[in-house]
């Protein structure tokens, strides 16, 4: 069989978790069995859809590196041909014309109890449809459910069986000759020649229904694989309460796509060992829906941030520059070459690419405050300031500024004191970098240059006299 899978989603908002997961999915299946991966626009919701929204879409799942072997196909240019199966269903006998008013509707409901529909125009003749019709008044189609049962092999969650009776008459076709959700995916799929349906599970209440309108049509029935649906740390469906929830949204954190599509591939998906790290190309290699789990995945972004420090660890300095330069806010006027010995610094203490701008905001710009926990540990002892002296002194009489003449200097200077090295250490990291964590100090100070360290050690120093000042 030469695969067809489809991701459809609708533009009325930005490609979420759930929706990149499920694509992700439908792409690897794609892959490993040769087969070919679709993508479909549902935008028939005109009042929510949006083209910007559209864009959006695709473009997050360019960037996931999720490709589709053929045009995009938009549900809204095909209302006509579903018109048409709406019409072929009304001759074949399969659906009929409801008059019933949504008030109408309503007051059976209120009277019954049950939102099930009462089948009140289920068993009009067809001259008394066709008078009605042809007077004018307002009807929607609903498709006539047959007794029976339909059974289906689901490849995630095994045989599922519906009886029919829990099957209401559903609509088909509004009042102003608008498909509905249900005729409108069916008809899609099959001209598409769409073989498996791989979607989430808050679709398996619809399979039922799309089953009976493929067998009443004549079609194929594709196979069906419904994923389980990705929860919060709360054990609730993961929604914007849990934080970031779209591809977007971890894209703009510092997020790489790489780190991204390979933790939401493990998200209820195993290659069925304990290896954990799979590049794109490594998933399709061994990706089976067999292998997705029936139970829901619960999202962790602390497991996110592992697999992206990984990711992060593992690319090339060269290859982070550019993401690295998009997100610094201080001045753009720097060198690639001083930019990259940021990046090899911060890089292994970093969970994002983000994070090496904006935690090493103080290779870019001189602290405007220092840490007051920092302050109180460090700056706040005696002898401070004459260490701090001391070092600009002996920095400004060195000749080589590189990490060992550096590491020489103040390790020299503590041991003409007879003290650790730790008290000169310490307050020179809180007065270049405003905080006490930084890199390494002595490839920090030389990274900055010696005229950068001179002047914040010197700031530093009357800062720390300021303070004694006042005591």
């Amino acid at each position: 069989m030469n695969i067809r899978v489809r991701f459809a989603p609708s533009p009325t908002g930005y490609l979420h978790i759930g929706g990149a997961r499920t694509a992700l999915f439908n792409y690897l299946f794609a892959k490993n069995r040769k087969g070919s991966f679709l993508l479909r626009i549902e935008d028939t919701d005109t009042a929510r859809s949006s083209r910007e929204m559209t864009q959006q879409i695709l473009r997050s799942l360019e960037w996931l590196g999720i490709a589709w072997d053929e045009d995009p196909v938009m549900q809204s240019a095909n209302t006509d041909r579903h018109k048409q199966v709406c019409g072929g269903l009304y001759e074949k006998g399969c659906c009929y014309p409801c008059f019933c008013t949504k008030e109408e509707l309503e007051q059976r409901r209120k009277e019954s109890g049950s939102y099930r529909y009462d089948g009140t125009c289920r068993d009009l003749t067809a001259r008394e449809q066709k008078q009605r019709m042809e007077s004018g008044q307002p009807y929607i189609l609903r498709f006539k459910v047959e007794p029976g049962e339909t059974v289906f092999d689901d490849m995630v969650r095994g045989t599922v069986r519906v009886d029919n009776s829990e099957i209401d008459d559903f609509v088909i076709l509004r009042s102003d000759s608008t498909p509905v959700y249900q005729i409108a995916v069916v008809v899609d799929d099959h001209d598409m020649g769409i073989t498996h349906v791989v979607r989430g599970d808050d679709h398996i209440s619809n399979t039922p229904k799309q089953i009976l309108l493929y067998r009443a049509m004549g079609w194929d029935v594709p196979v069906f694989a419904h994923i389980p649906m990705i929860l919060g740390p709360d054990k609730k469906r993961l929604s914007k309460r849990h934080g970031a929830a779209s591809v977007e949204e971890y894209k703009d954190m510092g997020i790489m796509p790489e780190a991204l599509v390979n933790y939401l591939a493990l998200l209820g998906w195993s290659a069925g060992d304990d290896r954990e790290l799979f590049s794109m190309e490594e998933l399709a290699r061994v990706f089976s829906i067999e292998r997705i789990v029936k139970n829901p995945a619960v999202f962790d972004e602390t497991r996110l941030m592992w697999f992206n420090g990984n990711y992060m660890r593992e690319t090339p300095d060269e290859a982070l520059l550019p993401l690295v330069r998009e997100t610094l806010t201080g001045p753009q006027d720097v060198s690639d070459k001083y930019m990259l010995g940021v990046i090899a610094l911060m890089k292994p203490r970093a969970a994002t690419y983000k994070d090496i701008a904006v935690s090493g905001a103080c290779f870019f710009k001189d602290p405007e405050s220092y840490e007051e926990k920092a302050v109180k540990k460090h700056w706040k002892k005696e002898g401070v300031s004459g260490r701090l002296e001391a070092i600009v002194s002996e920095a400004q009489n060195t000749d080589v500024w590189d990490e060992a003449s550096i590491e020489s200097m103040i390790r020299g200077l503590a041991e003409k004191e007879g003290v650790g090295a730790g008290k000169y250490i310490h307050p020179v990291r809180l007065a270049l970098a405003g905080c006490g964590q930084s890199p390494g100090l002595f490839e920090m100070m030389e990274l900055l240059g010696k005229e950068t360290v001179l002047r914040r050690i010197s700031r530093a120093q009357e800062y720390v006299d300021s303070m004694s000042g006042n005591e």
